[in-house]
């Protein structure tokens, strides 16, 4: 029997809106993001093979908030020697609404991307692994907390003691609520 590898989320910001649009990069290359017990960074063309499929655009990586597509041409990506870049065309739903106010206001937490690391698409050095090839299937405006900190709207300071484990349930209870949804 063959066990279906886990969907992985990983999170980045750098977001700007132009009209109903927003554009930045869901992910960057070569930034490395601490996520606990090891260390990942993005090669370059990682998202290649991924471009041609049917990817998502949510928000929190709900299902039930579906913000754009790439197979309706309302989500756009590529990329480009800096990472994975998008261009979504937000609706006119509450959801899309939000995310433009919030964004106006610089309020978000920054972008995330979920996704399953294809067969040969990691290696490991030490506790540091590099994603080659991802099997891109959706990315997400979130509010919260990104994983990358090097990006722009990121946390900045590594969060330590208390402060983490409120983080750290925080997101296993959304991904328990997610789970039974």
């Amino acid at each position: 029997m063959t066990v279906a590898a886990p969907l992985e989320r990983r999170a980045f910001t750098e977001v700007r809106t132009a009209g109903r649009r927003i554009e930045g990069y869901a992910a960057t290359f070569g930034s490395e993001a601490d996520l606990g017990s090891f260390k990942e960074t993005i090669a370059p063309g990682a998202f290649r093979d991924a471009l041609a499929g049917d990817v998502l655009a949510m928000l929190d990586h709900d299902p039930g908030k579906v913000l754009g597509r790439t197979r309706s041409g309302t989500l756009r990506l590529s990329e480009d020697s800096k990472g994975l870049k998008f261009s979504l065309d937000l609706p006119d739903t509450q959801a899309g609404r939000d995310i433009l106010a919030l964004a106006e206001r610089d309020d978000l937490g920054g972008m995330s991307f979920g996704f399953m690391i294809s067969k040969g698409g990691e290696s490991w050095n030490g506790n540091i692994r590099t994603l080659s090839k991802i099997a891109l299937r959706e990315i997400s405006i979130v509010q919260a907390w990104p994983a990358y900190p090097d990006t722009e709207i990121a946390l900045r300071a590594l969060m330590t003691g208390a402060e983490a484990n409120r983080r750290k349930r925080a997101l296993i209870l959304a991904e328990v609520s997610r789970a039974v949804d």
